[in-house]
């Protein structure tokens, strides 16, 4: 596992498209993921939160969090939202695209975090990591709640062609 990248900043609508810009190596998929997560900051903590944003890559994973001060605001995973809403769909994105995610929690912080295999072309890795995905013990679920790391999804055991046509798309 190398270092991760770590970006401060503060979550505001004009910082998302910056982050995708830095984050332009790592794939759409994780750009997608880190938006979402940093969005979901400011709809629901505030605008002009501090944040800290981690990628790193673990095997054929690609690991992101997202940290900020507000350990009581979790992310709740509602049903798809209606064809008419205009918001509603950052977590069902992020749970289609990732392997699993959740949310660490400490004193005075939380993270939102969510794993995706690193695609070949990403990072030359066969997505295969043989690791067995285990957190610690502050995980909490990032679906129902209930204490520990969201199961890895079954049948995902490498890349897929998804839905989105990219290699960390659930399929």
């Amino acid at each position: 596992m190398g270092p991760p990248l770590t970006l401060e900043l503060l979550a505001t609508p004009a910082a998302v498209p910056r982050l995708r810009g830095a984050l332009r190596a790592y794939g759409i998929d994780v750009r997608l993921c880190v938006s979402e997560l940093v969005t979901n900051v400011v709809r629901h903590v505030g605008e002009g939160v501090p944040v800290t944003v981690r990628v790193w890559r673990d095997g054929g994973r690609v690991r992101v969090g997202v940290t900020d001060p507000e350990p009581g605001a979790l992310p709740v995973l509602c049903g798809a939202p209606g064809a008419e809403a205009e918001s509603g769909r950052g977590l069902v994105l992020l749970d289609a695209l990732a392997v699993r995610w959740g949310v660490d929690r400490e004193p005075g912080c939380k993270t939102v975090w969510c794993e995706l295999f690193a695609s070949d072309a990403e990072d030359g890795e066969d997505g295969e990591d043989g690791q067995d995905g285990k957190d610690g013990e502050n995980s909490e679920d990032g679906v129902d709640g209930q204490d520990g790391a969201t199961a890895e999804r079954s049948g995902r055991r490498g890349p897929s062609a998804g839905a989105l046509g990219h290699p960390s798309a659930r399929s």
